[in-house]
């Protein structure tokens, strides 16, 4: 079906009057009735995200609705004998609520038994939620830390974590096949459950037991907190003072939920000026440490105070460095590491996690981008312990209580570390600069172009094919040693035209390693209009130069690299 004949099937019922109104009031407008229907949305790697409106391209009651009407026949098939439950919760973001609803109500309609949180929670929670509840499956209504004009449809299955394949297969399979006339929209209140504050009392619980290392005194540790508009508010100022903090200040413009996040331009905890106001509050406040939370609570932004008392923002990678050193000294010292033990993280993120692992004599497992990846490992190793890990895009788990990136035990276990160093008169930045020390300087940095529409996916996958046919020789003058190709599994030496295969599943990811270690990761985004770059670059640390020094030395190798790719 072309974008023609999607538009003359919105203009007919089963869509009611108000939307066949509003596909006529887009008509008027030919470049924005294309981009509402020339495609329909589809699963990648954080679900299914797009901008609210009408259209087969557009976040609504009836793109979600064929979703979950296709998800309920799904679910039927799967688990033919069994009651079926499923979970649902929702975010800040503008019709979360609604649309939540929206899609209990087609659940129970198809007799599938539908626990709904009463308001909204974090995305960690539902996940939390769907194995308290042994549950099949779970929803969670959020477009993580995309713009305000977004949404989105998380799906997760009875293990907790999101959908990967041959499920998610399987699932767009059905969805495919069932007809927006299908969609049952007439809810059984008799199957709906309203769900809240127990369930909250148990996740609080669960990440109590994960993230909460010791009993100092906690005290002195003076936090600033920003849910930037968003879900955390209901759960991270609560952990935290049951682990004991008493002195946490929320930025008073960002507390109250609101999906239009009038105070950021992104909501985004990786975009450093979504965190100024707290930053500024910190100041206020002579606070030691700020944490800042994406709209659904998966991602944690950090900032500490560097040596010069300045304000450091930390990087996905560089946080997920400190957690996993500090989870596994703690659990050394306590005797509790064993060979049965991993982390884990994704292929574009730092390699500075496998020498961790190595350093604990712990495994390290690596997956694609996604934090569904990681859950599926904990999930497929059943008898080995999950420690923790995370992936450069500001996502951290402790445990396996919680099957996605969970910001709430994250903070929590940020604020131990701090509570603990600064006992010893030290910071987070002082422990990362440690960190560098022994292991090797490992520097990341993210480079994302945005292309919006359809010329612009077009134009992302111009570059990709382009790129896997004929790669540079050299990036900065440094020669290309070897290209990792996850759309094709194969892996080619350039120098000696050996291959071997990538024992990962298929993804539009391509790696150039370069001869001096070097690495360049290639990758669309799965849930936004942009392709990424991910750049790792290694030095040795040299504690006789600033971390600026070396920070800025290892900037301009990057942006070398940078200039050959655009």
């Amino acid at each position: 079906m072309n974008s023609k004949e999607r538009v003359l099937e919105w203009l007919a019922p089963p869509f009611d009057l108000e939307t066949q109104n509003l596909v006529k009031e887009l008509q008027k407008e030919p470049e924005k009735l294309e981009d509402a229907f020339y495609t329909e949305l589809k699963f990648g790697t954080g679900g299914m995200r797009g901008v609210l409106g009408v259209g087969t391209n557009r976040i609504n009651k009836y793109t979600l609705g064929k979703n979950t009407q296709g998800l309920s026949h799904f679910l039927k098939k799967r688990y033919p004998t069994e009651k079926i439950k499923a979970v649902i919760a929702y975010d800040c973001r503008n019709q979360s609520k609604s649309l939540a609803k929206t899609v209990a109500d087609i659940f129970t309609a198809n007799g599938v038994y539908c626990y709904l949180f009463h308001d909204l929670r974090p995305t960690p929670e539902l996940s939390f939620a769907v194995r308290h509840l042994q549950a099949h499956c779970g929803i969670v209504l959020t477009a993580s830390h995309n713009p305000p004009e977004y949404n989105g449809y998380k799906v997760y299955g009875q293990d907790g974590g999101q959908l990967v394949p041959p499920d998610d297969e399987a699932l767009i399979k059905e969805i495919n096949q069932t007809p927006f006339s299908e969609i049952q929209f007439k809810g059984n209140s008799k199957l709906l459950e309203y769900i809240g504050q127990d369930i909250d009392n148990a996740y609080h619980k669960a990440l109590l037991l994960e993230a909460k290392i010791h009993d100092l005194n906690k005290d002195e540790l003076k936090i600033v907190f920003t849910p930037i508009h968003g879900t955390s508010i209901t759960a991270l100022p609560q952990v935290l003072e049951k682990a004991g903090y008493q002195h946490i200040y929320v930025v008073p413009e960002q507390k109250e939920p609101n999906g239009n996040f009038p105070t950021v331009s992104s909501p985004n905890p990786e975009d450093t000026e979504a965190l100024n106001m707290a930053v500024d509050l910190a100041k206020k406040r002579n606070a030691h440490i700020v944490l800042g939370t994406d709209p659904d609570a998966d991602r944690l932004g950090i900032v500490v105070r560097d040596k010069e008392n300045e304000w450091f923002y930390l990087n996905g990678n560089q946080i997920m460095i400190v957690l996993t050193e500090y989870l596994l000294s703690i659990k050394k010292s306590k005797g509790k590491l064993s060979t049965q033990d991993f982390i884990a993280s994704t292929i574009v993120s730092s390699p500075m996690m496998k020498e961790i692992a190595a350093a604990y004599n712990v495994s390290f497992k690596s997956c694609l981008t996604g934090f569904k990846w990681v859950a599926k490992l904990i999930e497929d190793h059943p008898t080995l312990n999950f420690i923790g890990g995370g992936e450069e895009s500001f996502g951290y788990l402790v445990g396996s209580k919680v099957r996605d990136k969970d910001a709430i035990s994250a903070s929590l276990l940020v604020c131990e570390l701090a509570a603990d160093l600064l006992e010893k008169d030290k910071s987070i930045f002082d422990f990362l600069m440690e960190c560098y020390e022994k292991y090797g300087l490992f520097y990341e940095r993210l480079h994302s172009i945005t292309k919006k529409g359809k010329e612009g996916a077009q134009a992302i996958e111009k570059q990709m094919t382009q790129l896997r046919s004929k790669p540079p020789n050299k990036f900065g003058g440094v020669k290309l040693y070897t290209v990792e190709d996850y759309q094709t599994s194969c892996s080619i030496d350039i120098q000696t035209h050996q291959t071997h295969s990538l024992n990962l599943p298929k993804a539009n990811v391509l790696i150039f390693i370069l001869e001096d270690g070097s690495k360049i990761a290639l990758r669309p985004s799965g849930t936004e209009p942009k392709i990424k770059f991910y750049f790792s670059v290694r030095s040795t640390f040299d504690s006789n130069k600033t971390w600026q020094e070396q920070r800025k030395a290892l900037d301009k190798k990057i942006d070398s690299f940078l200039k050959d790719l655009i």
